[in-house]
């Protein structure tokens, strides 16, 4: 009787622990992470930038099939190569670096396709407005990193195409520039 109360307690625990421990959080990795845009330019060519400076956490629990992520960027660290376009992009005209420093996006709407992330829904904020934002995963992985004493590592490139409009971003619709903006966040992030 005694082995049995002490099998019973022991697979309990088991039980408990395994089913707890899916349930991770993760870091952004900065050196693996970032967030860009794209917008036609005239419909010649493409406008391209990115952010250098971005931070985030995710929670996903696998089994369970949710979780959830915060993402929060710098708008002053915009970054298209060219120091003029940079400066205005940054100003009053289109992100307002100096009046909304962040954009931010809070996600906890997870769809899977097996154990594969394929979208996470939320809420993006942009110029002090919310709006809610899917996120397309391109891909979802979870791998051991060896350069990390094989520690989880998870992520992949997520995108959706946004209205600009939508969020108060309206410079250049009279010269012809689209409402459509494609925002690309390619994240991998580390298991704590």
């Amino acid at each position: 009787m005694k082995k049995t109360i002490l099998a019973v307690a022991a697979a309990a625990a088991l039980l408990s622990t395994v089913a707890h421990a899916e349930n991770a959080t993760y870091a952004f990795d900065p050196s693996h992470t970032y967030v860009t845009f794209e917008i036609s330019h005239f419909g010649t060519s493409t406008n391209r930038g990115r952010f250098d400076k971005k931070e985030g956490t995710a929670q996903l629990d696998r089994a369970a099939k949710t979780g959830k992520v915060d993402v929060t960027i710098d708008t002053t660290s915009i970054n298209t190569g060219f120091d003029a376009f940079n400066k205005h992009l940054q100003s009053a005209d289109l992100f307002d670096a100096a009046k909304y420093p962040t954009i931010k996006f809070s996600g906890d709407k997870f769809t899977f396709a097996g154990d594969k992330v394929t979208a996470i829904s939320g809420n993006l904020t942009l110029l002090g407005k919310t709006q809610p934002v899917t996120l397309k995963a391109n891909q979802f992985n979870c791998y051991e990193s060896p350069m990390l004493n094989k520690r989880e590592v998870c992520g992949g490139d997520f995108e959706t195409t946004i209205d600009r409009t939508a969020f108060g971003m309206n410079y250049g619709l009279a010269y012809g520039f689209p409402k459509e903006v494609r925002l690309v966040i390619q994240v991998e992030a580390i298991k704590q």
